[in-house]
């Protein structure tokens, strides 16, 4: 051996990879890597792509969902971070009638291409789990960190109005 080589061991830890949650109302076990970010797990192995991923930073919003009721990026967010949790994508709101934010969100225009949506009405649901009868104001601020690059945000003030308890 020469006096530069040095001999690496490789020693394998048994890392727990079993991740159990609760996935919009579904019990969920995944033997997935703990380290791996929940939109991938959101999107690449359940396929529920209305978790959009956008600025992997945190900043735009495209990616939010509720974890315990409240919003969080799940590009931010690792799966480990959800064992145990209720896990609420956009795809919990597929019953048969259309949950309000999302109806206020279609009746106002305050959309274009759609993909910044997902993440506003997950944000608009979190802040109404918290509080049944917020303000103006309060729904503005529950958007602060949610970005849209297509409607010029009209549409979507006209939603916090209309869902709103005081007009701002």
């Amino acid at each position: 051996m020469n006096v530069n080589e040095e001999k690496t061991t490789v020693v394998e830890k048994a890392v727990d990879s079993s991740l159990t949650f609760e996935l919009n109302g579904k019990k969920m076990q995944l033997d997935v890597d703990p380290s791996r970010r929940l939109v991938d797990v959101l999107r690449i192995d359940l396929d529920m792509t209305g978790t959009k991923v956008s600025c992997e930073v945190g900043r735009c919003g495209a990616c939010i969902v509720l974890i315990d009721g409240a919003p969080h990026n799940s590009c931010l967010t690792m799966a480990y971070q959800c064992d145990g949790k209720k896990v609420e994508t956009i795809e919990g709101f597929q019953d048969d009638v259309m949950d309000p934010v999302q109806q206020a969100f279609l009746e106002e225009g305050a959309l274009q291409c759609g993909y910044c949506t997902p993440g506003m009405v997950m944000s608009l649901k979190g802040l109404l789990k918290e509080n049944e009868a917020p303000n103006y104001e309060e729904m503005k601020e529950s958007l602060s960190g949610n970005i849209c690059r297509c409607t010029g945000y009209g549409g979507i003030q006209r939603v916090l109005r209309r869902l709103s308890v005081n007009e701002g």
